[in-house]
This record gives structure tokens, C-alpha cells and sequence, in this order.
């Protein structure tokens, strides 16, 4: 059963982490902006696919399940589906790296500025995105 009421709370919980977001980047903290941004992306995208009545993987990059239904997908949404996939597979790909890091690596050490902010402008990019396309097709 659909609830329009579990997407609104998906975007607006991506809302407020947007916002913490922007803390960690002004305390230099690079890995933990890249890690949000990665959960703001996968959070964000979890709502488009519940506003289009997908059932929602348990999984962190949801892109192959954008790409084989984009034909339920809202325009606003599907003129970025190249971009959002692009975005959701490569923060995947980064997910347990910028939180954990590894035997060889120190997250803080590893990431740089740029990095971060490159993160933080796609995390905002997709929930920007996500939240036309569900204004634009309504519930």
C-alpha cells in the first residue's frame, strides 16, 4: 500500500541531514560529508520509487531500479536519470570507505575538501531532483 505520507517524512528527514551536512563541512570533517551525502542519496531515491509505487530494495545503490522502470518515473525525474544513477553508484561506492576506512587508510586523511563538496553538491542536486518530481506528479 502506498503512503504519501512515509515520502514526504524520506525528504524531509534528507532536508535536515542536507543541513548537518553543511556543519560537517564547515568542522573540515571531509569523510562524514561524503558518507551523509551518500545516505541523503540513497534516502532521496527510496522516496521516488515509493512515490511511484516500487517496491524498495534493500539496498544502497538503487540505481538499476530507477533504470528498469523509468518508464513509471515522473519527467522531472527521468530528465536526471543518467545524473542519479551516476550519483548513487559512485557515493555507493564510497559508503563504507568514508565511514570506516580500511587497514591502510584514515578516512579524514583519505578525503579532501573538494571531495566533500563534490558530495555534498550532488546530495543536493538529487533530494532537489526528487523533490520536483514528486511535487510534479502528485500523489
Amino acid at each position: 500500500m502506498y503512503n504519501p505520507d512515509l515520502t514526504a517524512d524520506y525528504l524531509q528527514r534528507a532536508a535536515s541531514r542536507l543541513k548537518a551536512i553543511e556543519v560537517l563541512l564547515v568542522e573540515s570533517s571531509w569523510a562524514d560529508v561524503v558518507r551523509e551525502s551518500q545516505e541523503v542519496v540513497e534516502i532521496c531515491l527510496k522516496a521516488l520509487l515509493r512515490h511511484v509505487r516500487i517496491e524498495v530494495p534493500r539496498l544502497h545503490d538503487v540505481s538499476p531500479v530507477l533504470e528498469d522502470n523509468r518508464d513509471r518515473l515522473p519527467a522531472a525525474a527521468l530528465s536526471h536519470l543518467d545524473r542519479l544513477s551516476e550519483v548513487s553508484r559512485s557515493l555507493r561506492r564510497d559508503r563504507e570507505l568514508a565511514f570506516y576506512g580500511s587497514e591502510d587508510l584514515t578516512p579524514n586523511a583519505f578525503y579532501r575538501q573538494e571531495d566533500a563538496e563534490k558530495a555534498l553538491q550532488a546530495a543536493a542536486f538529487v533530494h532537489r531532483t526528487v523533490l520536483d518530481a514528486v511535487q510534479e506528479s502528485g500523489p
